[in-house]
Parts: C-alpha cells; structure tokens; sequence
C-alpha cells in the first residue's frame, strides 16, 4: 500500500468520476474517448496517445514498426491512479512512449483473458505481479519485459519509468531481432507453462482433501485469524472448503479457525464499520489496515461465509455481519435496474483511504466528550492515531476505526449494561455516518459485470433463505430483510436475461454499461451465472431460473470445454490477439470457472437426473487432480466441490405450494441448518413441472400426504419416509448433520 512515489498525490487532483466524464466530451482526448470501461475513460485525457486493446493499435504498431507498451489496471486501483499522476499525465514521459511506441490500455476487468495472459509472464519472470501492470510487446504481441508499478524518476537503484522507456526504445533499434527471437521463446515457455490437462484420478479422493486441510491448517494464524501473513487477503474460497471439511468430518479445528478468522476480519480494519462491506484486503497481519478499495466480488463472497457461519453456530454475530454487506450493497452498489455495480475506490481526494479515516479531535467534536470516550474505548481511537505502522507518514494522527475492545468489555469499563453500550455505538456510528456522508465520496465503477453479478445473485439468494429463519430466532432490525433479498437477487437475474444475454444464439455478454453490452462472455461469466441461478431458483422455486441456468450450462459446455485434456478453458479462443488459451488452476480472491463449475455440473446433475453432467464433473476433478496432489491448497473451491462429489447427496424434495405457511415450516428447518450436500426442489404440480421433456418432470410423482406439505428426504433417488411435521423433520435432519 504504501510505496515511495517521488510525487505529492495531493497536487492536481480531479476525481476519478469527473475524469470519466470530461473524457467524453473533450475533443482533446485520445483514442480511449469513445470507450464505455471507466478506467480506460479515466485515461482519454492524458498526454499519452492511448489506444484500446484492437486492431487499430496492432496494426499502427506493425506499420510503423514500434513495440507496444500494454498497461493494465482498473479504475478503483490506487497505484494505477499513483502512476497515472506522476508518468501518464507528465507530458515530457508522454512525449517518449509516444515517440518510440504505440500505447494500449487495458481494463482488466472488463477483458480478464488479456490481462491472464501477461501477468503469467509477469510472475514468471519477476516472481510477482499486481496493477497497474505494465508490460512491453512485439508488434505481433509477444511480451519481452515486464513489470507493475514503476516510479517516474530513477530511485533506490532502480529505473524509472522515463529511464526505462529510454532502454527500451534504443534496445529496439539495436537489438530488434534478438527481441522478437526471444519473445517467440518465452510465449513457447508460457504455453508449455500454463497448460492443464488430465493427469489421472487422484489416488484418493478424500485423502487429497486431508492432505489440503493439513497444508491450510499449517498456514494458519491462531493470533489473528486468517490465513498465511501480510499482506491479509479474506480468500473466501478457503472457508468454503474448511466449513464443508467441518460438515464431513466434524474436524473441530476446520470450524473454529473459521469462525476465529471471520470474527478477527468482522472487527478489523478492514470492515467498514460505518457505511459497512469490506475493503480488498489488510496490509498488515491484523486486519488492521487496509487497502481500502471495496469490491463486489468480495461482497458476495464474504456474505455467503457469514451465512453458514450462522447456519452452523446461530450466533447472531454472523448473521448481522452478513446483513450489514447485503445493506452496503444496496445501499451504494447496486443501480435503477437493479444491476450491481463493479467497485469503489480506494482514493478520494486524492488519498488512499482518506474518505474512511478519522482524528480523534473530529469524533470528540461529532459526538461530544462523554459518548466520544465510549466509542474511542471500543473502536481504538487514539490521539496520534492508531495504524500500527506508517512508514511514509500518509496516517498521521488518522484513525482507522477497529474493535479493541468487545461490547461487554466496552459496558464493564462505563458501568453500563451491554444493551445501554450498545445503543450508545449505534447512535454514535449514525451519527459519524451522517458526517462522513457529507465527504467527497470515492469513485464507483459503475459497469456491470455478468460475472461478479452471479456471485451477488447468490448471496442475496442464499441470504433469502437464511434471513427468513434468522429473523424468527432473533431481533434483526437491520435491514435488509429476507423478502428485499430475493428481490435484489431476481432483479439483479432479470438485468442480465434482459441486459447482457442474446436469447437468439444463447450467449452472454461480459459488461454492460450506458445502454452498451460488450465482449463476449468468458467462462467465469458462465459459471458465476449459472450458480447463482441454482441458487436463485432454490431460494425462489421459480423454474424459469433453473430452466436458465441448465441452458447456460449446455452453452459453457460448448464454448469452453476442452474435448482432448478435460475442464474449461477461459475463452472460447476465437479471438486470435490473446495468445494463449488458459484454463484457469487457481482459486484466489475470486474462485476459478473450473472450480465453481465442477459444483454447478453435481447439483445440476443431482436436480435432473442427468448423469451427463455427472460424468463432466467427474472428467473435471481427473483433469486438475494431478495439480492438486502436488499443491492442494492452490484450489480450495475444487476441493470444495471434491467434497461435494464424497458424500451421499441428499435430495430434498417438498410437496406443497411456495407461499403456503406449511411449506414454509419446512423449509425453515432445512435453511436453519447447514447442509452443504444437499439440493433442494418444490414438487408444487405446476404446469412447467409437468412438462414431459422438463427438468423437474421426475419429481411430479412426490405429492402432499393429508393435504399436508410433505418433505422428502431421498439419497441417490432412494426416499425416506416422508414427514409433514417440522419438529419431526427436525429431529431427522439432526441426524444427518454435524453439529457443533
């Protein structure tokens, strides 16, 4: 987060969201003017002559015989902001690249598969990556040097960025074939590099998943919760596994370092514990400090871990968390339509993070002294600030509001009762809300992405299931409520149908933004899609949404599966300026298409009987086994999946009418509990249902019993008695589930 820049970030300032705006009606701007992506329209106005990723700037690059220089970032990115003051904007720097080559501006966002490519040659020849990354291309798109942030000037020993322009270009003259000849080379290296291809069965399906428990364990920090040291990323993928590990084994150590993490993460920094969600990740090994952008794919993620974990605990703790995302979402990322929204900004003002920081002089002003020591007590204000470190002094006397003391421990020190403490830390925080409103809020990219609005779709569906229980077990006041959840999620799936998919030939678009859908979809647009559509239907029982997603499923197969190695690749390969088809091998901040498309194939496959899509799933686990044998932890969420695929998969089929009071008695004991292998179809008789050739037809045969809604609880197709009474069900499911 915090690097030496040469440049005060405070001088010249104009707001991301201006930028985006004059760019357009400015006949000064550069190639990027007509672009919809807000980070490519943050960058129309620089001195530098920017090309889109296309064919203009390939050929203008072949013609002319000039190296590309590609930079990739994305419009929330502090050092992509850093970098664009100080060499963008710099005339004299401006003046180099546009002399000796043709510049390219990518938003990685909105194309994933060129930034995929590039920073696997980053890694692989500098041993890291990150944004903005910056990397130097043949005309024919060959990378030959690479890196990401570069200061201006020369620095510590190190080039500039102006200084190694300079090197380029002359290197280009001199040396032109020697380059080219090894560009070919090292595109060669990545191709042999970066393939995946089946490998075998693993050895042992539930061994592989002990060995990859033990190896996440061993990273595991039992002060502050999470996983592996600074800098701190939430990677919920891992506490997707470790609680399903839990349900299948009872491992008590999966579920409390889970909790432990998620509690730690709730009360650092790196929530926002005024407007709430969560910011990227933390600089630090406290989740102190963080690195204050916030993303909806985080969002979504983090929502569904605090769902289960109250599904498996009942502490309200986790379910408020999850309420507390779900309202931020609504509140500030989500548009008129109902779509949601890419991302906010770490900066404002210029500053990273300055919008989130606080003195101590303003919340004593704000509050008043006597409920300003409260809240300082609990949140760990201090007169100097409160950062456990600042190397370069941007958090002078700045606080960044983290619970240092529990709300028992808080109502102990001013002899008050928990529920008078609290009360006072709600008005308090309202209160510096309703101030901090009043702030030049961070620039929000407003594009819309197919898939990070899967991801949300599913949890604000899966929370319309778990909500609708926590809400009779405890006293939720918070918004959102169970009913805004389902329909922020079919909204959300109506947007897509209607905004970002082609009924005519099947196909998703990846972004839509200002009327425009753009880029055709990849294959985590696919995959996100279609789990949230499960989910969807599942929280709803509409079968337009399963119907959807089994199509979707069908178009992933044939756009992107591998025929002769097994899994998905991440694009359809048609488009012949990205070098390398890749399949994804890695579940990071945002899981891996494979991965959340092995789940998707076994619940569509456990739905429709389908053994197709059970045998794919199988062809998927076969063809990454061999990579997580040697490195298991690399892919939690296809361990996740793995998981799914060793238990006995329970069938949960409910006769009865959606709404009806009865129907939803039992449904309220199946989404109070965490039950992660399990599917869940209504049997309601309804004409789509009844459909011959439908995806629900073989559940027509399960009805009510007494006119009563009747759950059936089957394994492989095999049904149990059915029950009709919720405490009978109840004493079941407890049976057949792990608790704490």
């Amino acid at each position: 987060m915090f690097q030496h820049s040469g440049h005060d970030v405070r001088d010249n300032i104009v707001p991301s969201s201006s930028r985006v705006v004059q760019a357009q009606h400015d006949g000064n701007a550069n190639h990027l003017a007509q672009e919809k992506s807000p980070y490519l329209l943050q960058h129309a106005r620089n001195p530098v002559a920017w090309y889109p990723w296309g064919e203009e700037a390939f050929v203008k690059a072949r013609r002319e015989n000039k190296p590309i220089f590609l930079s990739v970032g994305y419009s929330t990115c502090h050092w992509c902001h850093v970098m664009e003051r100080e060499s963008f904007e710099n005339s004299e720097i401006a003046g180099v690249l546009n002399e000796h080559f043709v510049s390219i501006k990518v938003d990685r966002e909105e194309r994933p598969d060129v930034d995929r490519v590039y920073m696997a040659f980053v890694q692989a020849t500098t041993g890291s990556g990150g944004w903005p990354m910056s990397v130097w291309l043949t005309p024919d798109l060959k990378p030959f040097i690479g890196g990401t942030y570069y200061p201006p000037e020369d620095y510590g020993g190190r080039p500039g960025f102006r200084s190694l322009l300079l090197r380029i270009a002359e290197a280009w003259k001199k040396d032109q074939q020697a380059i080219v000849g090894s560009a070919g080379e090292v595109i060669r290296q990545l191709q042999h590099y970066t393939t995946v291809s089946s490998s075998g069965e693993a050895e042992s399906g539930r061994a592989l998943l002990d060995d990859a428990y033990r190896q996440i364990k061993s990273s595991y920090d039992p002060r502050h919760g999470g996983f592996g040291g600074a800098p701190k990323f939430p990677r919920p993928v891992i506490l997707n596994f470790m609680l399903r590990y839990y349900a299948r084994t009872g491992a008590q150590d999966a579920l409390e370092m889970s909790l432990f993490t998620l509690h730690k993460m709730a009360e650092g920094g790196m929530h926002d514990h005024l407007g709430g969600g969560f910011h990227r990740y933390s600089v630090d090994d406290q989740w102190h400090v963080p690195h204050f952008e916030k993303m909806l794919y985080d969002q979504a993620q983090l929502a569904c871990s605090y769902l289960e974990a109250w599904q498996i605990t009942g502490d309200g703790f986790y379910a408020g968390v999850a309420r507390d995302v779900l309202n931020y979402v609504l509140q500030e990322m989500t548009g008129d339509e109902g779509q949601f929204y890419s991302a906010e900004d770490a900066d404002s003002e210029g500053l990273e993070g300055k919008f989130y920081l606080w003195e101590e002089a303003e919340i004593n002003t704000a509050l008043g002294i006597e409920t300003a020591e409260i809240f300082n007590y609990h949140y760990g204000v201090e007169p100097r600030g409160n950062a456990p470190s600042d190397p370069h002094g941007m958090l002078r006397n700045q606080n960044i509001l983290i619970v240092r003391h529990t709300l028992a421990e808080t109502a102990a020190r001013f002899s008050m009762t928990v529920k008078e403490a609290r009360a006072v830390l709600d008005g308090a925080r309202s209160r510096l809300l309703q101030i901090r409103a009043q702030r030049p809020r961070p620039h929000r990219d407003d594009k819309t992405l197919t898939a990070w609005n899967g991801l949300m779709i599913s949890a604000f569906a899966r929370a319309a299931q778990v909500l609708a229980v926590e809400e009779r077990t405890a006293t939720a006041a918070a918004a959102p409520k169970a009913f805004s959840c389902l329909a922020a999620a079919e909204a959300a799936a109506h947007f897509i149908e209607t905004r970002l998919y082609d009924p005519k030939n099947g196909r998703l678009w990846r972004r839509y933004r200002e009327g425009e859908a753009a880029i055709d979809g990849f294959a985590d647009d696919y995959a996100y899609l279609v789990q949230g559509l499960i989910d969807l239907y599942e929280a709803s029982f509409n079968i337009k949404w399963l119907t959807w997603a089994i199509a979707l499923q069908k178009q992933q197969d044939a756009l992107f599966w591998d025929q002769a190695g097994g899994g998905y690749f991440s694009t359809t390969g048609k488009d012949h300026s990205v070098l390398l088809r890749m399949k994804e091998d890695y579940d990071g901040a945002e899981p891996s298409a494979n991965s959340v498309a092995g789940l998707n194939l076994l619940r569509l496959a456990h739905m429709t009987g389908d053994k197709e899509l059970s045998e794919r799933a199988g062809k998927l686990f076969s063809t990454f086994a061999g990579r997580l044998q040697q490195t298991p932890g690399v892919m939690p969420q296809m361990l996740a999946a793995w998981d799914f695929s060793m238990n006995a998969v329970k069938q949960i089929i409910i006769a009865g009418k959606p709404q009806a009071p009865d129907t939803r008695a039992l449904l309220q004991q199946i989404h109070r509990r965490f039950i992660p292998n399990r599917i869940l179809l209504l049997a309601d008789g309804s004409t789509d249902q009844k459909q011959p050739a439908g995806p629900l037809a073989w559940i027509d045969q399960y009805g009510q019993l007494a006119g009563k809604a009747t759950l059936y609880l089957c394994e492989n197709y095999v049904c149990r008695l059915p029950a009709t009474d919720p405490a009978e069900l109840a004493a079941v499911l407890d049976r057949h589930t792990t608790k704490r």
